[in-house]
């Protein structure tokens, strides 16, 4: 391999553990610290041009990058129906929603919205790849669905529901729509069908040149939106507003978007996919940093359960395979081994084989 990309190789790290835990943590770093960006900008433009912005030049730098790295280019018919539904889902509904989410909800709280999405991906993947769920992976599902519902019915339903005053409750759709925190659980949705679809993409075509593509196709119909709705989305836009969007486009993009899907084509989606716990915290810290963000304390709650709620489904073999040691010690049923599906590759050793090799 030419040597302008030896750096990346694993030999050439000073401290390769340290560096590979940096590499699998960057994204939902840079995810979390996005929404923070693009929510200074949204006041002065489209939700949608924003999305489009985020999209479209980070795309452009995926490929690039792919084709430095000698990616093979999609091939067939196939290959480009999935990246257009993988662009569909994942770029144009998945940005969308955030986009018009974000405008609506606090940086931090959306995030935390968008990335319940592991608990959606555990129950896809356990339903077309068999990946089993096991009983503290359940437990994590019903505590995050406690804590999204903490987080996402207003507070008002439930003093009424507390005070048994249900006729006081109502629903529509418009109300619905002013919640921001309903736009971005159609946008966890819509991530964790796209991370589900990404092993099915990457049987056709290259993950990275997926990617690529997908923010591409994917922005372009938000675009379109974007400039439907105001003829000059950028007029208002300051040189802060242009920088937020380029760290929003370059690194919460181009470089997030590229090194998650290329890890999720290598191992177990859910394991990945649960690591997106870090977004929110990033997004709460730098939100309440910046924006000066503050949550209800029914929110708080929400938060806090749909946290221990990811990390139970994260770490959900770890913790049986502790209690079954344990219970073997005290001469005890454990809760099972059985109940649990080992990952297909750990994580020290997905980032390892992620890495670009020697060709």
């Amino acid at each position: 391999m030419n040597n302008r990309l030896s750096l990346v190789q694993p030999r050439a790290m000073t401290s390769p553990g340290l560096v590979s835990r940096l590499i699998l943590i960057s994204p939902f770093f840079f995810w979390g610290t996005a929404m923070v960006a693009m929510k200074q900008v949204l006041p002065q433009t489209s939700p949608f041009f924003v999305a489009a912005v985020r999209l479209i030049p980070a795309g452009i730098l995926v490929l690039l990058t792919a084709w430095l790295l000698r990616r093979k280019h999609p091939q067939g018919l196939r290959a480009w129906a999935w990246i257009g539904l993988f662009a569909l889902v994942d770029g144009s509904l998945f940005q969308g929603f955030l986009a018009a989410g974000l405008e609506r909800t606090g940086a931090g709280l959306g995030s935390v919205m968008i990335d319940s999405q592991p608990l959606a991906v555990a129950l896809l993947a356990a339903w077309l790849y068999r990946e089993k769920i096991g009983f503290w992976g359940w437990l994590g599902l019903l505590i995050g669905i406690s804590g999204i519902s903490l987080i996402g019915i207003p507070q008002a339903w439930w003093f009424d529901l507390m005070h048994g005053q249900v006729a006081n409750l109502s629903l529509s759709w418009a109300g619905l729509g002013a919640r921001g925190e309903f736009w971005m659980l159609l946008a966890a949705l819509s991530m964790a069908v796209g991370t589900v679809m990404m092993g099915k993409v990457k049987e056709y075509a290259d993950p990275i040149m997926a990617t690529g593509w997908h923010m591409i196709l994917g922005g372009l119909p938000l675009l379109g939106l974007g400039l439907w709705g105001d003829t000059l989305p950028w007029v208002n836009l300051t040189g802060l507003d242009w920088l937020n969007l380029g760290y929003a486009t370059l690194f919460g993009s181009a470089l997030s978007y590229g090194l998650f899907f290329y890890f999720a084509s290598q191992g177990n989606l859910t394991s990945l996919s649960s690591l997106t716990f870090l977004t929110p915290v990033f997004a709460l810290s730098f939100g309440q940093l910046i924006l000066q963000e503050t949550l209800t304390s029914f929110q708080l709650w929400g938060v806090g359960l749909t946290l221990v709620s990811i990390y139970l489904v994260n770490q959900r073999q770890h913790l049986a395979q502790l209690f079954h040691e344990r219970a073997r010690l005290y001469g005890q049923r454990s809760l099972g081994p059985g109940l649990i599906s080992p990952a297909k590759i750990p994580v020290p050793q997905l980032i390892r084989q992620s890495l670009p090799k020697d060709s």
